[in-house]
C-alpha cells in the first residue's frame, strides 16, 4: 500500500503547527464530527415492490437516474480497474 495518505496527514499536521493551531483549536472551527453507527433501521424496505425483486427494483432506480452501466462488469472490475470486464 501507498503511503500518501500518512504523508499527506504529516503535512497537515506541520502547517498546522506552523500557524500555532492545536486540535482545540480545529475542533472549535469545525466541531466535532460525530458518525452514527447506527445502522439497525437501514435497509432497502420498499425499493421493491411484490412482484419484483431487489436486483431488479435497485437495476430500475439507476437507470431511472442515468446512473446504470449496460456494459458493466463486476466489483471486481471496478476494483482491479481492468480494461475489459470479466466473463462470469
Amino acid at each position: 500500500m501507498s503511503r500518501q495518505p500518512d504523508e499527506g496527514v504529516e503535512v497537515l499536521r506541520t502547517v498546522w503547527s506552523a500557524q500555532g493551531q492545536s486540535r482545540a483549536d480545529l475542533d472549535e472551527a469545525f466541531g466535532t464530527a460525530k458518525s452514527c453507527k447506527r445502522m439497525t433501521d437501514v435497509g432497502f424496505d420498499g425499493l421493491a415492490s411484490e412482484d419484483e425483486d431487489l436486483r431488479s427494483a435497485w437495476r430500475a432506480t439507476l437507470q431511472r437516474e442515468g446512473k446504470l452501466n449496460a456494459a458493466g462488469g463486476t466489483v471486481a472490475d471496478l476494483i482491479m480497474d481492468q480494461a475489459e470486464p470479466r466473463s462470469s
